[in-house]
């Protein structure tokens, strides 16, 4: 098999006098501290810092990039492993789903995942070949030998890596077990909770009551009514505090914001305990409850980020089967500027107060959030997220928001992965197209090579840790 090395101008434009500066740029952010402000991989892996079982349990099984895209060419979700919830029989040696990874491999080229395994696979474990067929034994040989070394166990990397700070994202009842043994072990990594109460403010979930008997397991009294509801949250928000939390994260299919009267929302959350809601209900109730979180962001402080616009579990027959997050979610169209504008009105003139928008919708980002952002000064741009986490994708954030919103009305960039080991190659790309957009407008003496310098610097590092009051 031939050699493969990743190219040191990959990312940047063809043309000379871009790509030079480009390289300038990025040499100059390459080496700082990753931190990493919203994202999903499981603390479990830091407090109990154990190897790594396999490369399929590493590479694969939590990463729905990988396996949505074997599942869209019709391979099975059981012949690759992923657990079912239905207790549906699924293949269980990694050799077998990690050959199945590699004959499928090519499927990637030109995906952002593409460039991350091969970041991963050559940058991390030094393994200077392509991922195929053939070599996928040899592959998982070499990988296997790596992850149990004590050099490649969690922590390790974690340092490795330099990330300087990392946050997970947990329910409101989330005992935070794991957090607490970290801090309790002595550990120097910052690994950092981040509240996250969809599960008992979306009253259309089906385990909405489940989960509120385990909120009131958490704060040990019983929920009656929204009076005690919103203690209850404002209790758990203050424990995640209490181990580090600078955000909270609100998964919602709309932005809509909506204050409802202290009767109507009890009103609806009484119907709820009596499972009696309504779809109007459910969506006045979510409302309701970002007006509240933006009310409690104020008192407490904790940064506010909406997720909105994905059309959660499309694919109902693989959610049925294996639950959520497994690569059935599709972005849909999302509006802001009405949807926002309450909360805005009410809140977003605050200097205490931090809004962060994500969007799944990027017709939005020239039409009303670089707007929005451009004014409010509580509302911040959240980067290109999810299904735009990608070159082009970067690129086109940076087009349509820049001119508008500027730079310091982002938020630099965050990884949101659950695939702990990609945290290092998605940080990089981010870094190279950051660096080759700002030596476009270097060289079209847009802004200077000075500014570039500074800003470079501003979106890698300072930005993040300045929003996310890191």
């Amino acid at each position: 098999m031939s050699e493969y090395i990743l190219h040191e101008d990959r990312y940047f434009s063809p043309v000379e006098s871009v790509r030079k500066i480009a390289h300038e740029i990025y040499n100059s952010i390459k080496n700082l501290p990753i931190v990493s402000p919203h994202g999903h991989v499981d603390p479990a892996i830091f407090s109990n810092n154990k190897s790594f079982p396999n490369p399929a349990q590493l590479f694969f099984i939590p990463d729905h990039y990988i396996f949505r895209m074997l599942y869209s060419q019709g391979i099975p979700m059981e012949s690759m492993g992923i657990p079912s919830i239905d207790d549906s029989k699924v293949e269980k040696n990694p050799r077998k789903i990690w050959q199945i990874f590699a004959d499928n491999f090519y499927l990637f080229n030109g995906t952002p995942t593409g460039t991350w395994l091969d970041y991963e696979f050559g940058v991390i474990f030094g393994i200077n070949e392509k991922l195929n067929s053939s070599n996928a034994q040899i592959f998982y040989d070499r990988l296997n030998e790596k992850i149990k070394s004590s050099e490649f166990l969690p922590r390790a990397l974690f340092e490795k890596f330099n990330i300087e700070v990392l946050s997970t994202t947990d329910a409101a009842s989330d005992d935070l077990l794991h957090h607490r043994k970290m801090k309790k072990s002595g550990w120097k990594g910052r690994v950092i909770p981040c509240f996250r109460p969809d599960a008992v403010t979306d009253l259309s979930g089906k385990n909405w009551k489940t989960s509120l008997r385990l909120l009131e397991e958490s704060v040990k009294f019983e929920i009656t009514d929204f009076k005690s509801f919103i203690r209850a949250l404002g209790e758990r928000r203050t424990y995640f505090k209490s181990l580090g939390a600078t955000s909270t994260d609100h998964g919602v299919f709309s932005p809509y914001t909506h204050e409802l009267s202290k009767r109507e929302v009890s009103g609806i959350f009484n119907r709820a305990l009596k499972k009696k809601v309504t779809d109007i209900d459910s969506r006045l109730f979510t409302a309701h409850m970002l007006m509240e979180m933006a009310r409690m962001s104020i008192e407490d402080g904790l940064v506010m980020q909406i997720h909105p616009g994905a059309f959660r579990n499309h694919n109902y027959s693989i959610f049925e089967k294996f639950g959520p997050d497994k690569g059935g979610d599709i972005p849909v169209k999302t509006e802001y500027t009405f949807n926002l504008k309450e909360l805005l009105n009410k809140y977003g003139n605050d200097p205490g107060f931090t809004l962060i928008v994500f969007t799944l919708d990027e017709t939005t980002y020239s039409r009303e959030l670089a707007p929005l952002a451009g004014h409010y000064p509580a509302l911040k741009i959240g980067p290109a997220w999810w299904f735009f986490d990608s070159i082009e994708g970067m690129i086109r954030y940076r087009r349509m928001v820049t001119e508008t919103a500027g730079f310091y009305n982002t938020v630099g960039f965050n990884d949101d992965t659950r695939a702990f080991i990609s945290i290092p190659a998605r940080h990089d790309l981010a870094r190279r197209i950051d660096s080759n957009y700002l030596a476009e407008l270097a060289v079209k003496h847009i802004i200077s090579l000075d500014e570039a310098l500074t800003i470079a610097e501003e979106l890698t590092y300072k930005l993040v840790k300045k929003t996310y009051k890191l």
